[in-house]
């Protein structure tokens, strides 16, 4: 049987999409009701209509009233397009004649089943009017090699009943996996899965009643091995409803395979593929809808920051943090419960989702238990976190979901201790937000100079001198970038370089200070000290940059600067990035003469094997093992073993922090390359750092 669809839809898209899904049958497409009207008057055998109720010109209702006056058109069956809040459309709709309706966004895979099963109803009774006409057909052979599962009923109730007349095919019987006798005596409600069946109960309640002619919906049954089978059905009502008997048919199609798909992606869109926890989107939803909702209980989030945990990927590999998020995972979900909800946002952080629970006091005390399972994973492993704790507001009025996040987000870095192996907790409060809008203030101020429109805020380069202890001699200086704004007054390097970098306005700004550096090697140039070196630091995301080589390399070409003068300095930390490509870049540049670096030598996470393989050229030994040469008996300190290890592979030494004399005389006995600190100058202007030049006594 030819099986004619009309789809009646004022978006083209949609309309193509629907053709495109039902490609097997014929379809015919109008953009409005004035347009359908005439498509049924050119075109016969139209079997299907799909109406969209929200059109131009004229509307869906009122081309369900025209047809419903139209006896040419009453054997069309008509499926109403509806959007998810429009339930008194529906109802409407299926009172003019509708038989089914879908609701958009339109889930074209259901659509198709929905179809599937009106064709094949149409073909059934197409097949028994031919049957009727030409007496070739038999209906008992149509009933039984149908390929979907179909039961006729006279009096078959929801409970069962023994005295039941039902004539029921052997495909459903295989669909449902219950005999006749079994199906009768049981009566379908006790098939019929718990979640669907208060919708399965509402709609027959109306058939029963006659409000409606017949309905349509996806529903579980279950098998007597407890096993779900998942069905496209439709149940319609065979003669006018009597008061205590239901006459109806009922068509069955199994969709397991279509459903399981679905859950399937829906799976993987909700859940994290390492952890197999709920992610980050299903967390934006369900504080959406939460939110919509406006549940009057207490609500929190509780988030996680084990970003350090980066750091070992250097000495132990990726897949050795990999399997310490899947172990950390796995601890939090013993705490998880009813209230406690579990997320894997972002790859070093999860989130708790609690409500209804007591009071800050209970928050506080599930907070330390995530740190004691956190210090119980990590104990070995000498890196710490934060615990970040945010309430949601009591009214909730103007409470949304990125507010939430991002107050989230801030009170749990702000929670961690940078240095510490502890997991500290903490609340979002008055001074973390204090704190977040002076960054914000800061953002601005960098985001005004990396746009080169600054006003009252600026950037500035301080030089720092650093001393060759063989010779006594300055070697050079390191560049020191300081930001001062109208605002704030100086800001310290330590604040604004790491929120420069969560912004990625390191990049421009790190290419002025570059700028602002050379001009300064120019000017010593000029002033004849063409042989001093300025150092300059770089962050990882400058590093890693696909053309920073390059862009230096013509930086120094174009300021006419000798790379010979040049250098670099990297933290430790920036090789648990990707440490085989930085290593690369850092080969290019010590092949164009430039002078690398490791700033902060031994706060970081780096193995010695591991250092022995980088492409560097010194070592600075960070101010804390340096501040040990007093606090310690000097036999007992590691510096000199730092040193000497360093130049084993082939490094030179440079110490950090050196403030007296003591400290000075240890480090030139444990042959420490060159020294910088405030005993030999505070970091210093470009005038007076040429001043100093011009009248610094060897030592």
């Amino acid at each position: 049987m030819l099986i004619k669809i009309l789809v009646v839809e004022d978006s083209a898209t949609d309309r193509l999409i629907i053709k495109n899904m039902l490609s097997e049958y014929t379809v015919l497409t109008a953009c409005d009701g004035v347009e359908a009207m005439r498509m049924l008057e050119e075109h016969e055998g139209i079997n299907i209509m799909i109406v969209d109720l929200n059109m131009p010109s004229m509307d869906g209702f009122q081309v369900l009233e025209a047809l419903k006056k139209d006896e040419r058109y009453q054997d069309v069956r008509i499926i109403i397009l509806t959007n998810y809040d429009e339930l008194d459309n529906e109802i409407r709709g299926l009172k003019l004649g509708a038989i089914d309706y879908i609701r958009k966004p339109i889930h074209m895979y259901s659509l198709k089943a929905r179809i599937d099963v009106h064709a094949a109803l149409l073909r059934a009774e197409h097949a028994l009017k031919q049957k009727l006409a030409e007496q070739t057909l038999s209906f008992d052979m149509l009933f039984d090699q149908a390929p979907v599962g179909i039961s006729i009923s006279h009096n078959w109730y929801p409970q069962g009943s023994d005295e039941a007349v039902v004539r029921i095919n052997p495909m459903y019987e295989q669909i449902t996996g219950r005999t006749k006798e079994e199906l009768v005596k049981l009566g379908w409600a006790k098939i019929t899965h718990p979640d669907d069946l208060e919708e399965d109960l509402e709609n027959f309640r109306r058939l029963q009643a006659g409000e409606i002619k017949d309905y349509s919906m996806e529903k579980r049954i279950i098998k007597p091995d407890g096993s779900v089978v998942w069905v496209s059905m439709i149940v319609a009502a065979l003669s006018p409803m009597g008061k205590d008997q239901v006459n109806h048919i009922c068509i069955l199609q199994d969709i397991s395979e279509r459903m399981q798909m679905e859950m399937e992606r829906k799976y993987l869109t909700e859940h994290d593929r390492l952890t197999g926890l709920y992610n980050r989107d299903y967390l934006v939803s369900l504080l959406d809808k939460d939110i919509k909702l406006k549940k009057q209980c207490k609500k929190a989030l509780i988030g996680i920051d084990l970003s350090k945990i980066h750091l070992l990927t250097v000495n132990y590999g990726f897949q050795y943090t990999q399997n310490l998020i899947k172990k950390t995972a796995e601890a939090f979900l013993q705490l998880c419960a009813d209230n406690r909800l579990l997320f894997h946002i972002h790859e070093n952080h999860f989130v708790f989702y609690i409500f209804d629970y007591r009071d800050r006091s209970e928050l506080a005390t599930f907070g330390k238990r995530i740190a004691a399972t956190l210090e119980s994973l990590f104990v070995t492993e000498r890196i710490g976190g934060g615990i970040g704790i945010v309430e949601f507001a009591q009214d909730q009025g103007d409470e949304n979901v990125d507010s939430l996040l991002r107050r989230l987000l801030i009170t749990t870095e702000r929670s961690g201790n940078p240095v510490g192996n502890e997991f500290e907790i903490r609340f979002y409060d008055e001074e973390v937000e204090a704190l977040v809008n002076w960054e914000r203030d800061v953002a601005e101020a960098l985001d005004a100079v990396a746009t080169g429109n600054p006003a009252n805020d600026y950037l500035y380069v301080m030089y720092q001198p650093i001393i060759d202890l063989k010779t006594g001699s300055v070697w050079g200086f390191e560049a020191l970038a300081r930001l001062k704004t109208d605002k704030l007054g100086l800001v310290p390097p330590v604040k604004f370089i790491p929120l420069a970098e969560k912004t990625k306005l390191i990049l421009p700004i790190g290419e002025k200070v570059l700028v602002q550096v050379f001009r300064f090697l120019n000017r010593l140039k000029e002033q004849g000290y063409g042989d001093i070196n300025v150092s300059v630091n770089i962050s990882a995301i400058q590093l890693l940059q696909p053309d920073f080589p390059g862009r230096l390399f013509e930086l120094m070409r174009q300021m006419q600067v000798n790379p010979n003068n040049v250098g670099i300095e990297i933290t430790e930390s920036v090789f648990a990035s990707d440490y085989e490509h930085i290593n690369i870049i850092l080969g290019e540049l010590k092949n164009a003469g430039i002078h690398i670096a490791i700033d902060d030598f031994g706060t970081g996470y780096s193995s010695l094997a591991r250092e022995r393989e980088l492409i560097v050229d010194c070592v600075k030994i960070d101010k804390y093992f340096i501040d040990k040469l007093l606090d310690l008996d000097p036999s007992k300190a590691i510096t000199s073993d730092i040193i000497s290890m360093s130049h084993k592979m082939g490094h030179s030494t440079v110490a950090e922090g050196v403030e007296n004399e003591t400290q000075m005389q240890l480090l030139k006995e444990y042959s420490c390359d060159r020294i910088q600190g405030y005993l030999i100058s505070e970091p210093l202007q470009e005038e007076e750092a040429i001043k100093f030049l011009q009248t610094y006594v060897k030592m």
